[in-house]
């Protein structure tokens, strides 16, 4: 399955305890960097998150926020007399320096109270579950853009065929009017040298001569090679984009697919060079430049290819 590594999920769940919320979101990267934000209240909890999260994912920049809200008999809140006294003492102090500190309110005394931790039997099983249904909205989402990212590839695949079997057809077309520039040159340069050029060179010896003139030629600008290793190269991006079309003869993918995808478009652009430097025709010339510009489409789409 093609994923993306550019994706959001987010889960929210209620318990008897208190809510915890968990968003994920993912952009492209070429390794897993894995940047979590958990409160320190549930930091017990974030081996079990990056666990969860690692059979998921394998490429990308992964930022994870994890939030709850706990119930208000879960984390008791309470004003200790020892607390008091000291703040007491500490706002003198401040007061003797900067006469016009406030006191703190109530509400900012409660906050700043001793809280109760919260029990790792009870949460850790919540953030457990809220992981789960995040990831599965996350992955998800990776799978529905990965398969237009996929669809898009493949359309572009199919335009590179196509210039590949125009190319293929033009060929002896091109041999042959080479062929027949050459019999003229030669005609003009025998006719230039000497009225009785023709007389004195054999039918049989130039026919010879533009028979081989022609084939040095064709070695020149013969491209069945390339064209059939990019052919090759298109069938193995079928199969790693998993076009249904093609037959799944192969053993199953193992590792990243973008990877594979990034090394598959070098050697495509490999070969794209390789037909324009052996050009002999406008024609070619720009099926090649055709070529180079579907080729960097598609590996720019495969930047977000897991």
């Amino acid at each position: 399955m093609i994923r993306s590594m550019t994706a959001f999920g987010a889960a929210r769940l209620e318990s008897e305890p208190g809510a915890i919320g968990i968003e994920i979101r993912g952009v492209n990267n070429r390794y897993l960097d894995l940047s979590l934000r958990v409160p320190e209240d549930l930091r017990f909890a974030e081996p079990r998150i990056r666990e969860i999260l690692g059979r998921q994912v394998q490429r990308g920049k992964i930022e994870v926020r994890v939030a709850y809200t706990a119930a208000a008999g879960d984390v008791p809140r309470t004003l200790d007399p020892e607390t008091l006294r000291a703040l007491a003492g500490q706002l003198r102090a401040a007061r003797a320096i900067i006469p016009d500190v406030p006191a703190p309110t109530l509400s900012e005394l409660l906050g700043g109270s001793e809280r109760a931790a919260l029990d790792p039997d009870t949460w850790l099983p919540l953030c457990e579950r809220a992981t789960e249904q995040a990831v599965d909205e996350f992955t998800a989402a990776r799978e529905r853009e990965g398969g237009r990212l996929a669809q898009a590839m493949l359309e572009a695949a199919r335009e590179v065929g196509e210039i590949a079997d125009r190319v293929e057809t033009e060929l002896p077309a091109l041999v042959e009017g080479q062929q027949a520039r050459v019999a003229q040159r030669l005609r003009e340069a025998l006719a230039a040298a000497s009225p009785e050029g023709f007389a004195l060179i054999g039918g049989a010896e130039l026919s010879a001569r533009i028979a081989q003139e022609a084939a040095l030629f064709g070695l020149r600008v013969d491209v069945a090679e390339e064209l059939a290793r990019l052919r090759s190269h298109l069938a193995e991006l079928r199969h790693i984009l998993g076009d249904p079309a093609v037959a799944r003869t192969q053993a199953p993918l193992k590792g990243s697919r973008g990877k594979r995808l990034d090394f598959l478009f070098q050697e495509m652009n490999r070969e794209a060079n390789t037909l324009g430097s052996k050009s002999a025709a406008l024609s070619v010339t720009q099926a090649a430049i055709d070529l180079k510009l579907l080729i960097e489409q598609m590996r720019e789409q495969a930047q977000n290819i897991e």
